[in-house]
């Protein structure tokens, strides 16, 4: 009896120490969840208000509001498992090829609902082109790679249109120089740097008004890195951007604003100078300074 009276207090104690506890995860969770910083720009090309993803019943980004501006390039950091490529994914409806995934919230392009019912996927995916972090050419010719796009988009009349297309695209790339006496040949054949700017031309030829990178680099060596890191800097004067990466020093060096995300959370938006010199969140100071990544 005189053990089971001393036990007593003891469970309580443990139990309001427990509860304890979880009230103050709860709180540290509700205060990452609030993003910091600058989420909203005048006069975005995109605006995203309040996009959560599930799988199935897991929820891999919550409640995330972000804008994306004209002619800039916006870099999405975080550590693996973050959330930041799903998100990518979400601006162009890539994740709805993905059975058991699931987005809410509101995502427009110039103002128009992309998860509105009458909106045609395919033409979406045109105006908000993919390079993908793998470099994928389709095992067609050069040639036939960057027209494919033009083609079944109906942008061209006649060969001379098409031919013009393909040029204008391989030039915007930095790779018309180096294989326009070979476009009859497999892209496939080339580098690894110079396909995945095949696939950049790819995208532009397509007449896009956004173009998502999701780690354009990171199969790259570091001179094709450094190429592909010039052209994203020369493309942000004709098109918007949005770049998931995982080297900082390359957010650091492309974009104009950089967004971090923490577990599914947007922690904090902001110009990229201010987020890599003066961070207002506890977390993503801890992320840039390498206190865990």
């Amino acid at each position: 009896m005189e053990l089971a009276a001393e036990i007593e207090p003891l469970s309580a104690l443990i139990m309001d120490k427990g509860k304890e506890r979880q009230q103050q995860t709860v709180a540290a969770r509700d205060k990452r969840c609030k993003t910091v910083g600058e989420p909203y720009v005048q006069d975005p090309r995109m605006t995203c208000r309040e996009v959560s993803v599930y799988y199935d019943t897991t929820c891999a980004i919550r409640g995330v509001s972000l804008d994306v501006a004209h002619n800039e390039v916006l870099a999405m950091i975080g550590p693996s498992g973050c959330g930041k490529s799903t998100f990518l994914r979400c601006l162009n409806r890539m994740n709805d090829t993905i059975a058991n995934c699931r987005v809410e919230g509101a995502i427009t392009l110039d103002n128009i609902d992309i998860y509105a019912p009458a909106v045609d996927v395919v033409p979406l995916r045109a105006q908000v082109g993919m390079v993908f972090q793998k470099p994928n050419p389709f095992p067609k010719s050069i040639y036939d790679n960057v027209a494919y796009g033009p083609k079944i988009h109906g942008l061209t009349q006649n060969r001379s249109e098409l031919d013009y297309i393909v040029e204008s695209s391989l030039t915007k790339a930095g790779l018309w120089d180096e294989v326009k006496e070979r476009l009859s040949e497999p892209g496939t054949g080339l580098s690894g740097g110079q396909q995945q700017r095949l696939c950049i031309a790819r995208a532009i030829a397509a007449n896009p008004e956004v173009i998502l990178m999701d780690e354009p680099c990171s199969a790259l060596d570091p001179i094709a890195t450094s190429r592909v890191e010039e052209l994203i800097m020369e493309l942000r004067e004709q098109y918007s951007i949005v770049i998931v990466t995982h080297a900082m020093q390359q957010a650091a060096r492309v974009s104009q604003r950089t967004a971090y995300f923490h577990l599914g959370d947007l922690v904090e938006v902001d110009s990229t100078d201010k987020i890599f010199t003066n961070p207002q969140h506890e977390l993503t100071e801890a992320y840039i300074t390498g206190r865990f990544g």
